[in-house]
């Protein structure tokens, strides 16, 4: 990524060993495209050929489908999930949450919905599927072979923030009663712990994808990057 430092978020994005160069045109993303390829040579960086695609409308980016439509599921993946049979074991539930919590953002009420499958994760629990878990099941595939596509927010118009949080993770994380004056590191541990029966991060997929908003928020409250740097270890 320090490569391409001063063309990240500006014509270029930076996932691991993943880049993708973007324009609002098609004479700007090819003048963009020449200035990486450029920075390539330059820097000895060698790009495996068979997984360069140029001059798309559409790619799948990190399980997303991206376009100018704007964000949508990767297809291929939620037929795969469409097609998972109902879980018989505690981890089975726990890669259907895996997967199915990695497409949250387009599942309106998740954790509400999700609920009594992540009670199956608890401590001391006898598994159970009974059918308000079936229930749940078959509603999560319901909502994520319908999801809708996200689009980029219009910011001259008025926004409403929505949390989704269910009742019971709620009580469960206030029941928790964190102690006090614990340092960043250990708040993040005591939050991790207490919310892994209902937000599994079987994949690590979530964490990765948080890390990287951490990086770019970083970079965007620069003024004040150390105090920043500390809230965000406490929410994410």
């Amino acid at each position: 990524m320090a490569i391409f430092t001063d063309m990240v978020e500006w014509f270029v994005e930076v996932f691991l060993d993943d880049f993708s160069v973007f324009g609002p045109s098609f004479d700007e993303c090819l003048t963009n495209l020449a200035k990486v390829l450029a920075r390539c040579e330059e820097t000895n960086l060698v790009l495996n050929w068979e997984k360069c695609h140029f001059l798309v409308r559409e790619v799948i980016v990190l399980g997303h489908k991206m376009s100018k439509d704007g964000l949508e599921v990767d297809r291929v993946k939620v037929e795969a999930i469409e097609n998972l049979p109902p879980p018989i074991l505690v981890k089975g539930v726990m890669s259907v949450l895996g997967h199915e919590g990695f497409y949250r953002r387009f599942i309106k009420d998740f954790s509400n919905i999700s609920s009594p499958l992540c009670r199956l994760l608890e401590k001391d629990v006898s598994f159970k599927f009974d059918d308000a878990c079936l229930k749940a099941f078959e509603e999560l595939k319901k909502k994520l072979v319908s999801a809708p596509i996200m689009v980029a927010p219009d910011w001259n118009e008025s926004s409403e923030l929505m949390c989704d949080a269910s009742d019971d993770f709620v009580n469960y994380l206030a029941s928790g009663e964190m102690p006090p004056d614990l340092e960043p590191y250990a708040k993040k541990k005591f939050l991790r712990d207490v919310a892994t029966a209902y937000h599994p991060q079987t994949s690590g997929q979530v964490e990765v994808s948080n890390r990287e908003i951490n990086q770019i928020l970083e970079k965007t409250v620069s003024a004040s990057r150390k105090d920043w740097a500390a809230k965000l270890d406490d929410a994410l």
